[in-house]
């Protein structure tokens, strides 16, 4: 099993893999961040991520005001930046592409390996181990064809109702 807590795994990944670590290492992102517990999740640590997928990381953000100040201090040159509150989510997101990677960088109240995107991030690596290679080119198909990560799952799965609900109901 991949310790998704410490991206040193993405150095002996794929090409967009080791590039995204660079990416991190070389700006220092998860340094930056470091006070709200980063993660990286998503699907290019999992190997499903298509052209368009973008670095995503989570937060865990008590105090909004400060994690609104700490993104803009540290990203707002950052081409493309930009910052907004999800008030049904309760979250920040800001967004700014650095290099060849789009970046997402979403803050909640709730500690980060509690948070459904690294949740689902999990549970979709397992399953990947589980159901092996193939899969993992089905789910890339769907994923060009325009599907989000979780609906590409559940409809693979043959799973009813809400993707992302779905999924977490998967927890191992």
């Amino acid at each position: 099993m991949i310790n998704f807590l410490d991206i040193s795994y993405l150095k002996s990944g794929n090409k967009k893999q080791q590039k995204a670590y660079q990416v991190l290492i070389t700006h220092k992102i998860m340094e930056k961040l470091s006070a709200y517990t980063p993660i990286l999740v998503g699907t290019i640590p999992i190997n499903i991520d298509i052209e368009s997928s973008d670095l995503d990381i989570i937060c865990y953000v008590k105090d909004k005001t400060e994690f609104i100040e700490t993104s803009t201090n540290c990203f707002q040159k950052e081409k493309g930046f930009i910052i907004c509150q999800n008030l049904k989510l309760n979250s920040i997101k800001a967004n700014f592409y650095i290099d060849d990677f789009e970046f997402e960088i979403f803050g909640q109240d709730k500690e980060t390996i509690q948070q459904n995107a690294f949740r689902h991030m999990i549970i979709e690596y397992k399953l990947l181990l589980e159901k092996g290679e193939n899969f993992r080119q089905e789910i890339i198909k769907l994923k060009k064809q325009g599907l989000k990560t979780e609906p590409a799952f559940a409809k693979l799965l043959g799973l009813e109702g809400n993707a992302y609900e779905e999924i977490l109901k998967l927890e191992f």
